[in-house]
This record gives C-alpha cells, sequence and structure tokens, in this order.
C-alpha cells in the first residue's frame, strides 16, 4: 500500500477547556472583536467609581492577544479610567450621604479607611498619583478625593498621571518585552495566577492603612 492509498488520519480533538481556563480562552479568542475596546472602556469607566473587580482582567488578555497594540490599549484603558474616576469623584463631593454611603458599606469598606484617605489627600493631595498606580482600589481613592475636596483638576491631573503610569508604562511595556513569555508562563499556571490576583486584591484593602 503506497502512502496515498493508506487513510488520512484524523486530528485528534482538542481537550475542552472548562472553568476559568474556558473563560480564558473566551477572554482571548475576543480580545479582537469588535465590541472589544468598547466592553473594556465600560469596565475600566466602572471600575473607578464603583465596580469592584479591577479592568486588569480584562486588560491584560487583550494586550497579550494583540501585543503590538498594547500601548494604544493601555491609554484607551488609562482615559476611560479617569473619566470614571470624575463619576467616583462626584460620589464623594456631591452624593457622599446617598451613593457614596451606600457604595462603600456594599463594597463592605470600614468608614474609617475611607476616612483615612480623605485626611491624607487634604494634606497631600499628591499621594493620589501613589495610591492611583497601586493594588488599593482606585474607586475608594478617587471618592475619597471628592470627599476631601481636592481641587477637580487638580484631581485629573493626578489621575491621568497614575492611570497612564498604571495601564501605559507598567502594563503596556511589560507586555511588549515579556508578552509571548508572559503568556505562555499564564496560561501554564493560570490557577495560580488568579490565587495571586485575588492575594493583591486583599493587599490592596491592608495597604490602605500604610499607604
Amino acid at each position: 500500500m503506497t502512502a496515498l492509498d493508506q487513510p488520512e488520519k484524523k486530528p485528534a480533538l482538542e481537550k475542552k477547556k472548562w472553568g476559568l481556563r474556558a473563560v480564558y480562552a473566551w477572554m482571548l479568542a475576543n480580545a479582537k472583536g469588535r465590541h472589544a475596546w468598547a466592553a473594556v472602556a465600560a469596565f475600566a469607566f466602572a471600575e473607578a467609581s464603583f465596580f469592584p473587580i479591577p479592568a486588569d482582567v480584562m486588560v491584560l488578555p487583550m494586550m497579550l492577544a494583540d501585543r503590538k497594540r498594547a500601548f494604544r490599549l493601555g491609554a484607551w484603558v488609562a482615559f476611560w479610567s479617569v473619566t470614571g474616576g470624575a463619576l467616583g469623584y462626584a460620589i464623594g463631593h456631591l452624593f457622599w450621604e446617598t451613593a457614596g454611603l451606600w457604595l462603600i458599606h456594599l463594597l463592605h469598606v470600614p468608614l474609617e479607611q475611607v476616612e483615612a484617605l480623605r485626611h491624607k489627600y487634604s494634606n497631600n493631595a499628591y499621594l493620589i498619583m501613589v495610591q492611583g498606580a497601586t493594588p488599593i482600589p482606585y474607586k475608594l481613592v478617587t471618592i475619597a478625593s471628592g470627599l476631601a475636596g481636592v481641587s477637580f483638576p487638580l484631581f485629573m491631573l493626578y489621575s491621568a498621571v497614575t492611570r497612564s503610569v498604571r495601564y501605559v508604562v507598567i502594563e503596556g511595556l511589560l507586555v511588549t518585552l515579556f508578552g509571548e513569555r508572559a503568556q505562555v508562563l499564564l496560561e501554564k499556571y493560570l490557577e495560580v495566577a488568579l490565587i495571586g490576583f485575588l492575594v493583591v486584591l486583599v493587599l490592596g484593602f491592608v495597604a490602605l492603612k500604610y499607604l
């Protein structure tokens, strides 16, 4: 029997992904979709004012899926994060007694931690630039800034700096330089990475006492 007479071998079926890996595979597959940039913009806007989960869970898969546009995506996300931060500022400055207190209780954040941030920003508004790039939930930074009565133009300037540092300089640069290697490691240790991400979220709340 010649090679031409041999039956063609069917490719092995790809093992179906479940749980977290299925979600990750879906995000990578849709990272270049027509609505992906609009979705991540909405995510970044909401996270800066009221949504509990950082936008990084969408930003990083999108950057890994298209590393050539990592810096552009970082700038896009930073813009919408700053815009959402303006809403967070308004919640603290104009609607603290209603929406602000309700949101803080919903997020299970002790009022004394918000008060500590308010006191810091009242005396040292530049700390917005420092804490906006840390694991501290950014919505707490924006709400506390409004509550502290920080000058709004100054708040927007500091927000633009700190969110650009986080999404453009840090994440965009890391993905551009180590994207392929980072993606291989992430896919290999996805569950460990998720645990690490959750730990970072917890550390963000702990950092409120020290930063």
